[in-house]
């Protein structure tokens, strides 16, 4: 048994791990594909103060009586009641000295607010010069960002057997427990990328939201599926499976080529 660690013991190792038949490779990343990567890390970093500033200036705000419903619109609405100081009937709401204690914050969000266009700006270039971005994007619920995070994260997609694989890559698919010839599926293993996810997810989120008005199979697949479901939480859970879907159908694009048909179907 090889307990110590020294240079010899780890060429040994790697030959030996490099001549097995299961054993995957991860190609060398370039340099440009790395700027492209790290433009959507910043983004999300980005996003995410952006998001502590906003519950910030919520729990501010909340301390002097002015409340907003959840979401980012309500808060932004709150942002401008609080750089204003009056409602839109014109009657005073929040004072001069609570407007000046507060005036950091907002600055702050305008500036993430600017910077967030601009990367977007330039992923929306980026994707118009990459037909592979242009194509995942006639996918319901993939637009730029979802697009060129797709491309820059996987450079090879032929690397995956299956869609399946590749769901699974990404942590869309149930987790397994089975034993005995009985299977035993449990919650998805959120294993994998879950930048790629989480856009994913948010991807479906919208395309149910905006669901009506379309016929194409997948749109009806899951108003069939949100129907069916009669659990609490049955929008989420609907949300992860078109995530799962779409994963499959990603990767069925970048393997096969083509474009989604969005085509109506018929009942």
């Amino acid at each position: 048994m090889r307990r110590n660690k020294n240079d010899a013991a780890d060429a040994a190792a790697i030959c030996e791990a490099a001549g097995r038949p299961g054993q995957r490779f991860v190609p060398v990343r370039s340099i440009d594909n790395q700027a492209g990567l790290m433009r959507h890390r910043a983004r999300e970093l980005l996003a995410g103060q952006r998001t502590s500033l906003l519950n910030a200036l919520r729990g501010h705000m909340a301390e002097i009586g002015v409340v907003a419903p959840q979401g980012a619109q309500h808060a932004y609405e709150l942002m401008r009641l609080a750089a204003d100081g009056f409602d839109e009937n014109g009657e005073i709401v929040v004072p001069d000295c609570v407007r000046a204690a507060l005036r950091p914050l907002i600055c702050q969000i305008d500036a993430l607010d600017a910077a967030i266009a601009a990367i977007d700006k330039e992923l929306e270039a980026s994707v118009k010069a990459d037909e592979t971005a242009k194509r995942l994007m006639t996918i319901p619920g993939v637009g730029p960002v979802t697009a060129s995070a797709v491309v820059a994260t996987i450079q090879d997609a032929s690397a995956f057997a299956s869609g399946r694989e590749f769901a699974a890559f990404l942590g869309l698919t149930p987790r397994q427990s089975s034993t005995g010839g009985k299977e035993r599926l449990g919650r998805i293993t959120k294993m994998g990328d879950r930048y790629l996810r989480k856009l994913l997810v948010v991807g479906a989120c919208a395309t149910l939201c905006h669901r009506k008005g379309h016929n194409d199979a997948l749109r009806r697949w899951a108003s069939a599926m949100l129907e069916r479901k009669t659990v609490k939480h049955k929008f989420k859970l609907t949300a992860v499976a078109l995530a799962n879907k779409v994963a499959r159908i990603v990767f069925a694009l970048m393997t096969r080529g083509g474009q989604y048909d969005g085509r109506p179907v018929s009942a």
